[in-house]
């Protein structure tokens, strides 16, 4: 068998590596919202996911219209003292490699809105466009089944990927935002979810407005021997 790059490469991996190379995270979009069934195909597109048992944890909740911007005021509003924080525990630290990755993206960011380094108050501005949804006239919160635990958070992450992919191969921009799930109570109370529906991320989407400054950088990715690892004795 023919196994070499060259002879097995098609159309499909083409078309995918495309798709993998053009995505990116929106910051900054147009009103202009997304009609329902162009919605529709890109969650049937990502409905193909693969999962543990095909349990299908996912259940994603979408807003459009004045419920977007109800929900923006939701998340605007100030945090309450004794409100919880995320259903899933955020990470302990960045530290070497992940920490300068972290820290790399950000300034891009802030270099690229014009945010000096060092300032403060400009960049927790920055981060609250996170709440306004940076725009967008959609946003789709993804849920899992507590029962399911954190593989069910696992296979919603591979549904989110695949969404942010379907998305991309149909002109809509995209961003998943981890920020929305800080506030996991009132995101069950907005959109009326029971207490066992756990809060994985937001997808903020539409279309992206290309004159955005804060959507004029990309960022780098590692190369893959830096991931992974061979043993074959």
């Amino acid at each position: 068998m023919n196994t070499s790059l060259e002879s097995i490469a098609s159309a499909d991996c083409a078309a995918l590596d495309r798709l993998l190379q053009a995505r990116h995270s929106c910051r900054g979009f147009l009103p202009t919202p997304v009609p329902r069934p162009l919605q529709r195909k890109i969650l049937a597109m990502a409905q193909r996911t693969a999962s543990w048992c095909n349990s299908q944890p996912w259940q994603v909740h979408i807003t459009e219209g004045e419920a977007t911007e109800r929900f923006r005021a939701t998340l605007l509003t100030p945090k309450a003292a004794d409100e919880a924080g995320p259903d899933f525990v955020w990470p302990s630290e960045y530290r070497g490699v992940y920490r300068q990755r972290r820290l790399d993206c950000a300034l891009q960011l802030y270099e690229s809105v014009g945010i000096a380094r060092g300032d403060r108050e400009a960049s927790a501005k920055q981060a609250q466009e996170n709440f306004r949804l940076f725009g967008a006239p959609h946003v789709a919160i993804v849920t899992t089944d507590a029962a399911l635990g954190v593989y069910g958070a696992v296979d919603c992450g591979g549904f989110v990927a695949n969404f942010l992919l379907a998305a991309r191969s149909l002109g809509v921009a995209t961003i998943a935002q981890a920020a929305l799930a800080s506030r996991p109570a009132r995101v069950r109370e907005f959109f009326g979810l029971s207490d066992d529906r756990l809060v994985v991320c937001g997808i903020s989407f539409g279309y992206a407005d290309e004159a955005h400054a804060a959507n004029g950088f990309r960022t780098p990715r590692a190369y893959p021997d830096e991931a992974a690892s061979w043993l074959s004795t």
